[in-house]
């Protein structure tokens, strides 16, 4: 479907992060693709569920498509759609700064490294990294937007916890090769309309595109999205809370992406053999590949050296 660029302009007060802007326009594709009518009801959970993220960047993105016009919040509701399907139209998606990604990417190597204390100053950062303040606090709004920092009370930052080594991501992986193969075998898994042909265009976008070390946050948020998305679409809140604790989990570590292009085609490939399964409605072989990509992965982290 041929979708149009649109015109309208951000609010200056609410600016979206380029994760928010790429779901932005991931909800507009969704309400054009299920043809959504004046009035539609849509809540935040819905909207995550139906493109496979979490609530978090997907409620930023429904206030910004509210402030075009394009949407209305109701009380104990949600949102509505205030336009026919047709009105509603992609929002023009900025690029990402590259320089925005080549620092949120250092700063994951260094902390994964050992290299940053817990507490640390915006200066000692800036000195650190050799950056402005204005790039510096963007990438640590994206870090505490999806739960890697705290702003403290008094005045720095504090880095979450995180559980890098090989035993903790063993054990992850393990407890996702319970889980997720089970999601595709639940007896209410259903994909949203329109869900995998967005999953099948990020994941072509990302074979055909140069690959380059700043492209792991990008990789590693399309990877969260497949593998959330299932287990939203098994219709088991209690499997979509698990894998959503698990990606907040795996998010900083992953984002220092050290196999390069070849791995990369490896998962992308394998996601799309799962989704040729699921929408042959074929689950069960689905369910196996996908226990067969996990184990692959999970092999794969424990011949890494560390």
């Amino acid at each position: 479907m041929q979708h149009q660029t649109s015109l309208m302009r951000d609010n200056p007060e609410t600016p979206l992060s380029p994760l928010q802007r790429q779901i932005a326009a991931r909800l507009v594709d969704w309400v054009r693709d299920k043809g959504f009518a004046p009035g539609q009801a849509m809540s935040e959970l819905s909207a995550a569920a139906a493109i496979g993220v979490s609530r978090t960047p997907v409620r930023a993105a429904l206030a910004w498509l509210e402030q075009q016009g394009l949407l209305e919040r109701r009380p104990g509701v949600g949102y509505v759609t205030t336009r026919p399907a047709a009105a509603f139209t992609t929002p023009a998606l900025a690029p990402a700064s590259d320089e925005a990604d080549h620092l949120f990417v250092a700063i994951a190597r260094a902390r994964n490294a050992g290299q940053l204390p817990t507490d640390i100053s915006e200066a000692d950062l800036m000195r650190r990294f050799e950056v402005t303040r204005p790039t510096l606090l963007k990438v640590l709004a994206r870090l505490a937007e999806v739960g890697m920092v705290e702003r403290k009370a008094g005045h720095g930052w504090a880095f979450q916890p995180i559980h890098s080594d090989l035993a903790a991501e063993q054990e992850s992986y393990r407890f996702r090769l319970l889980i997720e193969p089970a999601g595709l075998r639940e007896p209410g898994f259903a994909l949203p309309p329109g869900w995998s042909a967005l999953m099948r265009e990020r994941h072509q976008a990302m074979l055909k595109q140069r690959w380059h070390d700043d492209a792991a946050v990008q990789l590693f948020e399309m990877n969260a999205a497949f593998h959330e998305g299932l287990a939203a679409a098994s219709g088991n809140r209690f499997l979509l809370m698990a894998m959503q604790q698990q990606n907040r989990m795996r998010r900083f570590v992953n984002y220092d992406w050290g196999h390069g292009r070849e791995r990369m085609v490896v998962s992308c490939t394998e996601h799309l053999e799962i989704l040729d399964r699921l929408d042959a409605g074929d689950g069960e072989v689905a369910a196996v590949l996908l226990q067969r990509h996990l184990d692959k992965a999970r092999q794969l982290k424990r011949e890494d050296p560390i």
